[in-house]
């Protein structure tokens, strides 16, 4: 197998060489990145959800401490959220402000390093390509030394040996671009979830206050009561 790997690499030339170590930090990236989703993953799956649900029944300090602790970031968001309106030294647009930068925080994590893969998969087919083109150069020049003496097995030989790099680009390019897609994709449905959270509570928070105000409101003296 060593044997076959090295005849393979010294049939494509040193381009092939430049996209194994391209694959190699295509492949490190991946695993990078499926570690760092791994630690994503809540526990329990649906916490993020029970404490909206509790802050909506009103119970914000067991909406706190379900969240408290967890590595997710969406649960450590709508916690630290939830602990700088538990506090009330702040208004809510001043906490939507820190919440969204805590945010953006959070995603630019989560797309870290995302982008080697979407150059991985744009230039390994082009690198494939270059090697193609050096290949069938140096096939066309054996031939053209050869003369009138051509052999047509020198000349298949060059052009198999020079698609090889093709071959390779591609076969690079094809796992790496799914796999940026689907990265992309998991931090676009975080971000929304993240957002989505935020939201809740904010509306939540402004329903409040608007009640806590009617209710001082009534309780002031003079007030006029229903009735």
């Amino acid at each position: 197998m060593y044997a076959e790997l090295t005849r393979f690499l010294s049939a494509g030339g040193p381009v092939i060489g430049l996209l194994a170590c391209l694959s190699l930090g295509a492949l490190t990236v991946i695993l990078l990145k499926l570690w760092q989703w791994r630690r994503q993953r809540p526990w329990p799956r649906n916490i993020a959800e029970q404490a909206l649900a509790n802050l909506e029944y009103g119970e914000r300090a067991l909406a706190i401490n379900l969240l408290q602790g967890q590595r997710n970031y969406q649960a450590r968001l709508i916690s630290h959220a939830l602990q700088l309106l538990e506090t009330g030294a702040l208004s809510i647009e001043e906490v939507k402000d820190e919440s969204r930068r805590l945010a953006r925080s959070f995603v630019t994590k989560l797309d870290s390093y995302v982008r080697i893969l979407e150059v991985v998969a744009s230039l390994a087919p082009l690198l494939g390509l270059f090697g193609t083109v050096l290949g069938m150069i140096d096939a066309f020049q054996a031939m053209e030394a050869a003369g009138t003496q051509v052999n047509p097995s020198v000349l298949s030989g060059g052009i198999w040996k020079a698609l090889l790099t093709t071959a390779a680009g591609l076969a690079i390019a094809i796992p790496v671009s799914m796999a940026n897609s689907w990265f992309e994709r998991r931090v676009e449905v975080e971000s929304a979830a993240m957002l989505d959270g935020l939201e809740r509570i904010f509306t939540l928070e402004a329903k409040k206050r608007a009640e806590h105000k009617v209710e001082r409101l009534h309780a002031q003296p003079g007030s006029r009561k229903a009735g």
